[in-house]
């Protein structure tokens, strides 16, 4: 019988080597932009994507996350600083997730702040929420932040405008 992890597995290593290659391209010089006075700066969004895989260990070691107060991702000083922190995130995520039987993988998770739940469900959706589809989410936005400082994008699911060198 295959375990629930597996194929969740499969798609963090693929999701991961296109996420590295995305936040590869973050400009160093480019940090504090925003494309608009609400949004997030490129050096805050692109930290926030380098984040999400550590927020797994939290979902596979424990039954449920209290937060405090509202989620501010850190504001890097360097691109090095950004790959940094995505690789000691996603270091171990696969061994970790893949260890898990599916009674744990099915079992009930919860996230709090202070009394009040935000969320219940199984492990296996909060990983595909809370981590796969939250990075996939961020990163699509990170392309778009890429695109409009003039960075060309690394091919994801298919080759990009830039790598054909035509703009379809």
């Amino acid at each position: 019988m295959m375990k629930i992890a597996e194929p969740l597995v499969a798609e963090f290593k693929l999701e991961a080597r296109m996420t590295r290659r995305m936040l590869e391209r973050v400009p160093g010089d480019r940090l504090t932009w925003r494309p608009h006075p609400k949004s997030m700066s490129l050096g805050r969004l692109a930290m926030h994507v380098a984040e999400i895989p550590g927020w797994a260990r939290s979902i596979l070691e424990q039954d449920e996350l209290v937060l405090e107060g509202g989620y501010t991702a850190t504001e890097p000083a360097t691109v090095a600083e950004v790959l940094e922190a995505f690789d000691r995130h996603a270091s171990g995520f696969g061994e970790l997730l893949g260890a898990q039987d599916n009674a744990r993988m099915l079992a009930k998770w919860r996230m709090r702040v202070g009394e009040r739940v935000v969320v219940e469900a199984p492990r296996a959706a909060m990983i595909r929420s809370a981590v796969l589809s939250h990075v996939v989410h961020h990163r699509g936005q990170l392309s778009v932040y890429l695109r409009l400082v003039d960075v060309p994008l690394p091919p994801v699911y298919g080759p990009t405008a830039d790598e054909r060198g035509s703009g379809g």
